[in-house]
């Protein structure tokens, strides 16, 4: 296949006070091995010969594991495929003439800084609440074996550790809720021995700094699950659930 047309209809935000418009851009010889951010660097290239603002996007690795090329595209986080990140997104995907919607993730917790850009940081806040261990990591270590920990705990821990903190289940889900993500930073802990001294106060505070952050209730539609690019599992959401009520009914 050659190199592909594409209107591109890319959201444009001068800032968080800003009100925010559609605009229409054409993008001629994009080739269907580029990824999706070398075809907006393609175009914010086109802009910048043109005298033309580019467009503020989010980018790091590329590679999948930051998590920072979030994108709403055509109406989905991540656009077409699963298991996928933005970075991972290749052209290959659309075809010759296709028009593309690229939207930054809408919720009222991540405001938009400029553009496709939004601000993440409430994600951090919450993870700051109680995404630690009060056990001693550094100096004399005990052997990683002295303490034997059942392989299913140890693999659960490990899915839920793969959390890139992307915010694509805020985007997806209808209320905007970070259960999701808050479940995985919980239960990468609480399924552990070293997370096991504040297993309470962690579910507690990061679940009231995320109601704080203004996200919304989880529903269990499941939209979370199936836009994560890590196939984080809802029984991470139900993990939290329990450890929750349980520090609730036990709360001094």
């Amino acid at each position: 296949m050659g190199n592909m047309k594409l209107t591109l209809k890319v959201w444009r935000q001068n800032g968080p006070n800003d009100k925010g418009r559609m605009e229409t851009y054409p993008v001629n010889d994009v080739s269907e091995d580029m990824s999706f951010l070398e075809m907006l660097d393609v175009l914010n290239d086109q802009l910048v010969r043109e005298g033309k603002d580019p467009i503020a996007f989010d980018h790091d690795c590329r590679e999948g594991i930051c998590g920072m090329c979030s994108l709403f595209i055509n109406g989905e986080a991540h656009g077409p495929g699963r298991g996928i990140t933005t970075c991972q997104l290749h052209m290959r995907k659309f075809k010759d003439g296709d028009t593309i919607y690229v939207e930054p993730w809408r919720s009222a917790a991540f405001p938009v800084i400029k553009d496709l850009a939004t601000n993440r940081s409430a994600f951090d806040r919450i993870q700051a609440a109680g995404g630690f261990v009060s056990v001693n990591t550094s100096g004399n270590l005990v052997d990683g074996n002295a303490v034997p920990i059942p392989k299913d705990d140890a693999d659960k821990a490990f899915d839920a550790a793969t959390c890139i903190g992307c915010g694509a289940c805020v985007a997806t889900c209808p209320n905007g809720s970070a259960m999701l993500f808050t479940a995985a930073k919980v239960s990468q802990l609480s399924l552990l021995p070293q997370g096991k001294p504040e297993a309470k106060r962690r579910a507690l505070a990061m679940v009231e700094q995320m109601d704080k952050e203004g996200f919304g209730n989880c529903s269990n539609t499941g939209a979370c699950e199936v836009e994560c690019p890590k196939g984080i599992s809802l029984e991470h959401i139900a993990r939290l659930n329990r450890d929750y009520l349980a520090a609730t009914v036990t709360k001094e």
